[in-house]
């Protein structure tokens, strides 16, 4: 459900759909020291359920080729029927003007998406203004409406805060070979950077996505009925949270799908660092009425888990006008499945949701709390991690998991949850809207169950399935 490569993680994925087909190259890396090059390799899916690793795609150069890092880019098709790469070439030997490590924008060509052949004298650096550090992440789509090609590439300007020179540069070429600089496609002056772009349609709508490289890491997207702009921010602006990273996406069978990974953590521990790189995921997109977006896991993979077994725990409802209450199945969840429950509930109520691999008391455990005053869905655990040995040394201090926060429509009195579970990742859908995906390390078994604070929640039902031989 979670692809990885046998030796390594999946970096940063790049989806390109051909004949039905979801080609998903993606940044190879392999935590070695002292660290390898990295290379692009590829796996493939038919159904968005099963994928195949086709290994290595485009390698990685050699020790002092500008390619030692074949970074992140974008894969398009010319009229002709030849495929075009366009990658980022880093080596951490070659120095740019800024000081730091170069990033160059560079060039390799397919005629059937296997085999690639570099063109290593087509590489281009920074235009003039930007820092020579931040040139990466090229995405090139044919603007049919002036006949050219167009290309946006993460990068920061030379002057200005620190923190806020990100910017979307942008280049054009009537061949695929020669780019020439233009203005920029977006210059907010909010970021450090802004990640893997890309650029789509859907009806009426044109949408740019980018990866958040700066306070928060996230996944986000803007609006705007042109490819021009001007770009609105909707309400709800990520396409996950913290743990879903650097996510690209493609049209495949009138559908749009996203691929990114869900990361890791240092010492694969709940505390632990969050690592780059880590297991591959897809989301699907839907577009609301209103032209927003809603993410939820395709309905290949939630429709896999055919075989429902007992989570112990009949409807029910949960009263507590002033304190907790919880009501916690007999069953231990399994280690892969799908969980899903089906909420009502009272006006004004505080905070109600999920227990996840709990204790028979539900004092232990994950939690997936619902919070209507505050619009969002958050993840949270107990006990949380002590900081010392008195009774108050706990990391008490914070309102649930740092960075576990989804803003979310709980307007409502009606919501599902559901929740897909493989050994230590999870992936949290709200009312296939709002999605939520994390590492669940530190407690590997226990119960299900739900709960209510401030208020009544009835739970009207909570099954669990497994795929059909999985219990």
């Amino acid at each position: 459900m979670f692809f990885q490569p046998h030796d390594g993680w999946v970096g940063d994925v790049i989806p390109y759909a051909r004949d039905g087909e979801l080609n998903l190259f993606y940044l190879h890396e392999r935590r070695e020291v002292p660290k390898p090059g990295t290379p692009w390799s590829l796996a493939v899916t038919r159904d968005l359920l099963h994928v195949e690793d086709h290994g290595t795609a485009l390698p990685h150069g050699a020790d002092d080729d500008a390619d030692f890092n074949t970074y992140t880019g974008s894969v398009v098709r010319d009229a002709s029927g030849t495929y075009h790469l366009f990658y980022t070439g880093q080596n951490p030997a070659i120095l740019g003007s800024d000081g730091a490590p170069v990033q160059v924008v560079m060039h390799a060509t397919s005629g059937d998406l296997a085999s690639w052949t570099k063109h290593p004298e087509h590489a281009f650096g920074a235009a003039e203004g930007y820092e020579t550090a931040d040139w990466r992440d090229p995405f090139v789509f044919f603007d049919e409406r002036r006949g050219v090609w167009r290309m946006l590439i993460t990068a920061r300007h030379r002057h200005g805060p620190e923190r806020r020179r990100g910017v979307i540069a942008q280049c054009e070429s009537s061949d695929l070979v020669t780019w020439k600089a233009t203005t920029p496609f977006w210059d907010p002056h909010r970021y450090v950077a802004q990640e893997c772009p890309e650029l789509f349609a859907l009806g009426d709508w044109w949408y740019l996505v980018y990866s958040e490289f700066s306070d928060a890491f996230a996944t986000r997207y803007r609006m705007a009925r042109t490819p021009d702009g001007p770009w609105l921010a909707p309400e709800r602006d990520t396409v996950d949270g913290r743990a879903f990273y650097a996510a690209k996406s493609a049209a495949v069978g009138g559908r749009r799908i996203f691929a990114g990974w869900i990361a890791s953590r240092e010492g694969d521990t709940d505390d632990g660092a969050w690592q780059w790189a880590g297991t591959l995921s897809l989301l699907e997109a839907r577009q609301n009425p209103d032209g927003t977006l809603a993410f939820a896991p395709p309905a290949e993979i939630l429709d896999s888990f055919d075989r429902q077994t007992s989570a112990g725990l009949a409807p029910t409802i949960l009263a507590a006008p002033d304190g907790f209450r919880c009501a916690v199945g007999s069953e231990p969840l399994p280690e892969q499945c799908l969980l899903r429950a089906e909420f009502t509930v009272a006006p004004d109520t505080a905070e109600y949701g999920l227990l996840l691999r709990t204790s028979a008391d539900g004092d232990h455990g994950y939690v997936i709390r619902l919070e209507p005053r505050r619009g969002r869905m958050v993840l949270d655990r107990w006990p949380r991690r002590r900081t010392g040995q008195a009774q108050w040394q706990i990391s008490g201090d914070v309102p649930h998991m740092i960075e576990l926060e989804r803003p979310a429509d709980l307007s409502g009195l009606t919501h599902t949850l559901e929740v897909l579970i493989q050994e230590d990742v999870a992936v949290v859908a709200l009312d296939r809207q709002v999605c939520l995906s994390t590492r669940l390390y530190d407690l590997r078994a226990g119960r299900t169950g739900a709960f209510v604070s401030d208020g009544t929640a009835e739970l009207r039902g909570l099954s669990v399935h497994v795929r059909g031989g999985v219990s």
